[in-house]
C-alpha cells in the first residue's frame, strides 16, 4: 500500500532567516523610479497615531504569505504595516516579512505599474491551474490587506482599491488623494523635484493639507529657522549697541552740561555773585 504524500502544512515554520530573500532566476532589483518613489513614501510617511517605531515600511522586500506554503511569497513594492517593531539594531534588521511570524498583515500595498507588470499588479493575468497566485489574489483573497494602491507613472494615474467584504473594490479619489482615517494621513500626488528628479510623485499630507517634509526639506526648515533666530539675535544687539550708544551720548552731554554750568557759576563769582547763597 502506497503511503500518502506528507500535507503542505509543516508543524515549525520557518523564520525570514530559513527562506530565501532572492530566488534564481528573479528578474533582479526594480529600476531606479521604483527605488527613489519608495524612499519619499517612507520618508514622508510619518503617522500622529503610531510612534515611528511601530510604522514598519518596506521597500522590495519578500512578504511570506501562506503558512501551509512557506516558500510562497511576493514581492511589493512599497507597503506598511501597523503597530510592527522597527528594530534599531543592524543585526536584526529582516530579510524578509513573514506574516506568521509577525502576526500583523500589511495595512497597505503600493504597486508602481511597469509594462511587464502592469497585468499582474491589477489581477488581469491568466494564470495556468499550477502557478501560485498572482499579486492582486494574494492581497485580496489570503492577506485581505485593507488598501491596494497602484500607480502609473507613465499617465500619471493613481488608483486605490478597498477591501469591502470578501473584493477591492475602486474608490473614487479627490483630486488631494486618499485621506487614511486609520493614520489620520492623506496620500496624493504632488508635482515637484525629489532627489533631483522632477515629476509627479506620490506623497503622505497631513491634516492640514500640507505635504510633510523629507529628511533635506527639514533640514532646510531647520537652517532658516536657525538662519532666522540668529537675524533676530543681530538685530537685537545692534538695537542695544544703539541704546548704548545713545546712553553713553546722553552721559556726555549732562557731562557737558554740568561743566558748562559750573563754568558759568565760577565767572559770576569771579563778579562777586553767588547764586548757591
Amino acid at each position: 500500500m502506497s503511503q500518502p504524500s506528507p500535507a503542505p502544512y509543516q508543524s515549525v515554520l520557518p523564520t525570514m532567516y530559513d527562506v530565501p530573500s532572492e530566488e534564481v532566476g528573479d528578474p533582479g532589483l526594480p529600476d531606479e523610479f521604483h527605488r527613489v518613489q519608495a524612499e519619499l513614501l517612507s520618508e514622508t510617511c510619518r503617522s500622529p497615531l503610531y510612534p515611528a517605531e511601530r510604522l514598519f515600511k518596506a521597500s522590495d522586500l519578500n512578504l511570506y504569505y501562506d503558512s501551509r506554503n512557506p516558500r510562497l511569497y511576493k514581492r511589493p513594492d512599497w507597503f506598511l504595516a501597523l503597530d510592527v517593531p522597527c528594530f534599531d539594531r543592524q543585526q536584526d534588521l529582516r530579510w524578509s516579512y513573514l506574516v506568521w511570524q509577525e502576526s500583523v498583515n500589511p495595512f497597505l500595498v503600493i504597486e508602481l505599474l511597469s509594462p511587464g507588470t502592469e497585468a499582474d499588479d491589477l489581477g488581469e493575468a491568466v494564470r495556468r491551474i499550477n502557478q501560485p497566485p498572482g499579486k492582486w489574489d494574494v492581497y485580496e483573497r489570503f492577506l485581505r490587506i485593507p488598501y491596494y494602491a497602484v500607480y502609473d507613472r507613465y499617465h500619471n494615474q493613481f488608483r486605490v482599491f478597498r477591501l469591502e467584504g470578501t473584493r477591492y473594490q475602486e474608490l473614487q479619489l479627490p483630486e488631494s488623494g486618499l485621506w487614511f482615517e486609520e493614520l489620520e494621513l492623506g496620500l496624493g500626488t504632488w508635482d515637484g523635484k525629489y532627489q533631483e528628479i522632477s515629476g509627479l510623485w506620490l506623497r503622505w499630507y497631513n491634516a492640514q493639507g500640507e505635504w510633510l517634509p523629507t529628511q533635506a526639506e527639514q533640514l532646510q526648515q531647520e537652517r532658516q529657522r536657525v538662519e532666522q533666530a540668529e537675524g533676530i539675535a543681530q538685530q537685537e544687539r545692534q538695537r542695544a549697541e544703539q541704546e548704548q550708544q545713545r546712553a553713553e551720548q546722553a552721559e556726555a552731554e549732562a557731562q557737558q552740561t554740568k561743566q558748562q554750568y559750573e563754568q558759568l557759576l565760577e565767572q559770576l563769582r569771579a563778579k562777586g555773585i553767588d547764586l548757591e547763597h
